[in-house]
């Protein structure tokens, strides 16, 4: 399209989980529920229309070694794009991506900075790997780099332990939170084990990322401190394929992974039933491939979160958490446009008709 062309989007427009409405416009690259007048470069196109997606946990610029050169980061985030990601919260990467900012093709990306990890307790080249004396510095930095969030690695397997383990320790990880919440960045964590959570949850974490760990005396917490959760389902399926490779070298670390497995679907309805806000995030990047908001939201189904909510999850809540706007009059139109009714079948998800960037046909 044209700076000057304008798309008329009609059948179902969901604005939001009750919000649905019948037509809106793209003129000037913002979304109107006005028809233009005098418009004459129309075109048309019918369907049902969501936000463009949210992937509340994604790496842009990272790959299996470390950071990847910028041909490659655009594939990622292209990749993404196709599948109707138009939102990035990017979850902690090493490379430098802002001159993606510069591209209105190119989904936009919510930076939290570069993961910070424990010495030797994270996978090598991904992280600023240091120790507790200097955690509040290093928060601090990549507080003021990022786009008002931060990224810790809240436990990693202790080799000495044999087993997953906490990585800070408590007066460690109240001061960072502290300063990143001075500095005005909320801040997430890694964390796949139980004994972790707590001391980072009354720390003033602000959301946790995976948590398989979740336990039944550990929800009410969550949910009373309003922290969310990310759980990268796609991600926490390859678990049993991690465990084979430590069966010999870290038995016990092997069968922690299985049993965090065996129980993730328990574990995110558990948490969404009481309250604890989920949102759809798919971990890509270093070995996981992009493009696969779609199978992350059908495993929040298959998990037992209704469609709509999961929907929301990578929608309107998602975009409401993020403080970017969905469909509302004047916000830049960044939409997908599907043959179906995703509320009824979020499979459909996978098949986007029109993707729609910054107002103009992107795929």
């Amino acid at each position: 399209m044209s700076d000057q062309a304008v798309l008329h989007v009609k059948g179902r427009v969901l604005a939001g989980p009750e919000d649905v409405r019948d037509e809106l416009w793209v003129v000037g690259g913002r979304v109107s529920y006005d028809r233009p007048v005098g418009a004459r470069d129309i075109r048309t196109v019918a369907g049902w229309t969501l936000p463009g997606l949210v992937d509340a946990h994604c790496h842009v610029g990272l790959g299996p070694h470390g950071p990847v050169d910028a041909a490659t980061a655009e594939k990622q985030a292209r990749t993404d794009r196709e599948a109707g990601t138009l939102l990035i919260r990017d979850a902690g990467s090493p490379s430098d991506t802002r001159w993606v900012d510069d591209r209105d093709d190119l989904p936009k990306i919510i930076r939290a900075g570069r993961h910070i990890a424990r010495t030797r307790r994270y996978i090598r080249n991904f992280a600023h790997e240091i120790e507790p004396a200097d955690l509040v510095a290093y928060v601090a930095q990549e507080a003021r780099r990022g786009d008002g969030w931060v990224k810790l690695v809240g436990d990693w397997i202790d080799r000495d332990l044999g087993d997953l383990a906490p990585s800070w320790p408590r007066d460690a990880v109240e001061a960072a939170i502290a300063e990143a919440h001075r500095l005005g960045a909320r801040v997430t964590a890694h964390c796949f084990a139980e004994n972790s959570l707590q001391d980072l949850v009354e720390a003033g974490i602000d959301c946790v990322e995976h948590a398989t760990g979740l336990t039944e005396d550990l929800i009410p917490l969550f949910a009373a401190r309003g922290v969310a959760i990310v759980p990268t389902l796609v991600n926490i399926a390859t678990f049993p394929q991690l465990a084979a490779g430590g069966d010999e070298k870290f038995p016990r670390w092997s069968a922690h992974m299985r049993r965090l497995h065996e129980r993730r679907y328990d574990t995110v309805r558990s948490a969404y039933d009481a309250g604890i806000p989920v949102y759809v995030g798919t971990d890509a990047g270093g070995s996981l491939a992009h493009g696969l908001v779609a199978d992350e939201v059908a495993e929040l189904v298959t998990a037992g979160i209704p469609a709509v909510d999961a929907l929301a999850a990578t929608s309107w809540a998602a975009r409401a958490w993020l403080g970017r706007p969905g469909l509302e009059e004047g916000a830049p139109a960044d939409l997908v446009v599907y043959e179906s009714d995703p509320r009824a079948d979020v499979r459909v998800l996978a098949s986007p008709r029109l993707v729609v960037l910054n107002g103009a046909a992107v795929a």
